[in-house]
């Protein structure tokens, strides 16, 4: 189908472009969309009206033109049953059978490339996320951060992009100054409330281990660091190093656990220490993007669309939270990435429009919208009715750890990219343990299961890539296969709008496909080149949901709890 879409739409693309030429205006770009309603076709067209706006026509007088130029092209002849005009013009568009039967010969041809298209030369991206401070374990929001930034990094690798996950953290300041403060505090024998315990010390029993380790003299390892500890109370240069190395192996024990890895880090003390904070003032001082009042040094952020100017340097002499945000920042251009996105939470939102104003500044033609943000709401964790907020080892929030020993690694990945990022969520626990249809994951894992099923049940020739797929022809094969033939261009959108909760969205459409179709026909049928054929198709259908859960970081398994089965709509035991 994907053949055929591609043939249809340079038909289409060349009929649009001879109407608007004969008038000299310049042609809509050639689209298909999906009718609002099954019934009324496979795709639509709605180019006629803005041809009709340009040509200052009637809408639906361009549709029977568009439809008489279309059925005269060899790609709509061979691949459209029948086009149809409805209301003000739109174009229902209804495929042969064979445009989409073609499309499971497709998925198993290219199998786990299907979907993804070729590497693109030169797209170098960054996708800059998590990036927690090391103070404490990974709370449920670095859990919805996380999520996001692995599965758009793996939206763009599918579109031929050349993707490097960052993560980028403090290892000083002053979160870093209580985090070794509260870890002595523990050392010289103080506990949260007692006389002595620091005012703006950290409360979690995690503080208490790292005392422990300390004193043990142990060595911890993190991916970017290693210390070994001194066991000195009073060494709290010692003392923070090992704290930081030690928060920073429970991060990475924790997003092990959840699937995700990182290329590179990068530590923010490092701006200061390599003199880009400082180079990067100057810059902007030389452009004459700044200027003095009060005592403070100020950018004109409002040349590049801010409500006001920002103060870059304060009257103490220090710099501004933005101005090491800047520096990094050019700091990725300079190393080649054309595109860099960062996934942070809603509270970073006041500091998109003066990092970009910062780039652009600096004069070295940074384009407007660089960086690209993905910003995310917290979450609500809710478990029999009530809301959880105490995690005894942290102390104060419930962590990712929490969520994953809750319920599971593939629920935890599943339900925190379910809805738009910067919507509000609630992660029902007593949900995401639910064998039923109410459970999105599951629902979508059993589909597969249930595929896998069937064929480990086939007794047939299993070379599908021969399989007569004309015999095709229920109702629910075609809804099933004009599904699968929708996720390329799926992938394409979700990539583009930085949006991996679409695929989400398609995995469930995509399942309730498979389980319409399986409470409709029988597949282990007498007739062996039937049951052949739609052998084939399921196969295909497990291959897309495979694709597709993998970039979630979601796995696909084989078998699940017979108990469970009754449970799903549509999938009989």
């Amino acid at each position: 189908m994907i053949q055929a879409k591609q043939e249809l739409q340079q038909a289409l693309q060349a009929a649009l472009g001879e109407l608007a030429a004969n008038a000299g205006v310049a042609a809509p770009v050639a689209a298909f969309e999906s009718p609002k309603q099954a019934a009324h076709g496979d795709l639509a067209i709605t180019a006629a009206m803005p041809l009709a706006k340009a040509l200052k026509k009637n809408p639906r007088e361009i549709g029977e033109a568009l439809v008489r130029a279309l059925n005269a092209t060899p790609a709509f002849q061979r691949w459209v049953q029948a086009l149809e005009i409805a209301g003000p013009g739109f174009i229902n568009l209804r495929l042969a059978p064979a445009a989409k039967q073609a499309v499971v010969h497709e998925v198993l041809a290219a199998g786990t490339a299907y979907g993804q298209q070729p590497a693109q030369a030169g797209q170098r991206v960054m996708v800059e996320f998590v990036s927690a401070n090391p103070t404490g374990p990974l709370h449920v929001g670095h859990g919805r951060n996380a999520a996001l930034g692995d599965t758009i990094s793996n939206l763009l690798a599918t579109q031929g992009a050349q993707v490097q996950r960052e993560f980028y953290y403090n290892d000083a300041g002053v979160q870093i100054n209580n985090l070794a403060l509260s870890t002595q505090a523990r050392l010289k024998g103080f506990k949260p409330g007692e006389p002595g315990w620091p005012e703006s010390a950290y409360n979690g029993e995690y503080i208490a281990d790292i005392a422990a380790d300390f004193a043990a003299k142990k060595t911890v390892r993190a991916d970017d660091r290693e210390f070994t500890a001194s066991g000195d109370v009073d060494d709290l240069d010692g003392i923070r190093q090992f704290a930081v190395a030690y928060l920073r192996h429970e991060q990475d024990l924790d997003l092990q656990a959840f699937g995700v890895r990182f290329d590179h880090y990068f530590l923010e003390s490092s701006l200061y220490s390599s003199g880009r904070v400082e180079d990067t003032v100057q810059r902007l001082v030389a452009a004459g993007k700044t200027y003095e009042e009060g005592g403070a040094l100020w950018l004109r952020t409002t040349e590049y669309g801010d409500d006001k100017d920002r103060v870059m340097r304060k009257q103490d002499g220090t710099f501004t939270y933005f101005v090491p945000d800047v520096a990094y920042h050019l700091h990725k251009w300079e190393r080649g990435f054309t595109q860099v996105i960062n996934v942070q939470g809603t509270d970073h939102h006041g500091t998109v429009a003066r990092v970009r104003a910062g780039l652009q500044a600096v004069g070295l033609g940074i384009p407007q919208g660089y960086p690209d943000y993905a910003l995310y709401k917290m979450i609500l964790v809710m478990k029999d009715g009530q809301e959880v907020k105490l995690s005894k080892r942290a102390g104060s929030y419930v962590t990712l750890r929490d969520l994953i020993e809750w319920t599971s690694r593939d629920a935890v990945r599943f339900f925190l990219i379910s809805r738009k990022s910067d919507a509000e969520f609630v992660f029902d626990i007593d949900l995401a343990l639910k064998a039923s249809d109410e459970n999105p994951v599951f629902y979508v894992q059993y589909a597969h299961a249930r595929i896998c099923s069937v064929l480990a049940a086939y007794a047939g020739v299993r070379d599908f890539a021969a399989a007569d797929l004309s015999l095709l022809t229920a109702p629910t094969e075609a809804a099933l296969m004009l599904k699968l033939a929708d996720y390329p261009a799926m992938l394409t959108r979700a990539a583009a709008d930085l949006a991996p909760h679409d695929v989400t969205f398609y995995l469930r459409e995509l399942a309730a496909a498979f389980h319409s179709y399986y409470a409709a026909e029988r597949f282990l049928v007498d007739d062996p080149a039937l049951a052949r054929a739609r052998m084939a198709l399921l196969s295909a259908t497990a291959q897309v949901l495979r694709n597709a859960l993998a970039v979630l970081g979601v796995s696909a398994p084989e078998a699940m709890s017979r108990e469970a089965a009754p449970a799903v709509e549509g999938a009989p035991a």
